[in-house]
């Protein structure tokens, strides 16, 4: 798994690549814990290029979206496979976050 973020159209982009399963996770947590100190900007979590999701995975998404509504910004979601939306649908996922 990789994960870059990046500013883009003036919100914050979390692009992820690879398979977001539990080997990965610890690693990936640490690496999106810049958006946890967002207070100014939306962010969008780029999944154009994710493979697959795991229960560690969805937990960081909901962490993202734990630190950013209080602060009245948006997490949106976008590029997800049909795959991916399906544990999303099934998870409950999908009434949590905005995707484009």
């Amino acid at each position: 798994m990789n994960t870059t973020i990046l500013e883009k159209d003036g919100n914050l982009v979390a692009v992820f690549e690879g398979r977001l399963d539990t080997a990965a996770a610890i690693k990936t947590e640490q690496e999106v814990k810049p958006l946890y100190d967002n207070v100014d900007r939306d962010i969008v979590l780029d999944c154009t290029a994710m493979e697959y999701i795991s229960s560690s995975g969805l937990r960081i998404f909901l962490n993202i979206l734990k630190n950013t509504k209080p602060k009245g910004r948006h997490v949106y979601i976008q590029g997800i496979s049909k795959e991916l939306r399906t544990v999303f649908d099934m998870t409950g996922f999908t009434n949590l976050f905005e995707f484009k």
